[in-house]
């Protein structure tokens, strides 16, 4: 590529094949938002056009029909205001993301603060989870330091920390 060359794609945009690039991108996007359940893709934040055309997609049984629908999820996507938080939203329901390994190595911390500094970090997480349970937290901080005291492993670790992932998940979906 010459140096001409990439003064015109910098004074006119993008190269035609880094827009279609970006387009499959969105279109691999909505692909995923397909697989997702109904109860998750409440949580996303899209508008209501581009649910509508998620929904829609699940009734069109043609290979090419769908094709072409899943353009229009893309170009849909494009539209909305921010794609790379719903990149992530969406990430954060993949079990093998970047995403949803931070959020569980967070709550494996927070957890294992809670354990063994006791309810001044419940405290810290509120500051960080405000919607979260106050009492309920504790209660659960509570019942797992009392397992680790008497050596019995009866679950309660294990409850605290779906309890912090969710408020975690709840937290980040409402902050992106």
């Amino acid at each position: 590529m010459s140096e001409h060359d990439s003064y015109e794609e910098d004074e006119l945009g993008k190269s035609k094949s880094q827009l279609k690039r970006e387009m499959h991108a969105l279109q691999d996007l909505g692909k995923r938002m397909l697989e997702l359940s109904k109860e998750q893709l409440e949580t996303l934040p899209i508008s209501e056009s581009l649910k509508s055309a998620v929904e829609q997609s699940h009734r069109i049984r043609q290979n090419e029909a769908r094709r072409r629908h899943l353009q229009y999820i893309g170009k849909i996507i494009r539209r909305e205001d921010d794609p790379e938080s719903l990149k992530r939203a969406i990430d954060a329901f993949d079990a093998g993301s970047e995403e949803h390994t931070r959020r569980h190595h967070l709550a494996e911390r927070w957890r294992d603060r809670m354990i063994a500094e006791g309810d001044s970090v419940v405290g810290e997480f509120f500051n960080y989870c405000p919607t979260s349970d106050l009492q309920h937290l504790r209660n659960l901080a509570r019942n797992a330091r009392k397992d680790v005291e008497k050596e019995k492993n009866t679950g309660q670790a294990k409850k605290l920390f779906r309890y912090l992932r969710e408020c975690i998940d709840d937290a980040e979906a409402a902050n992106p």
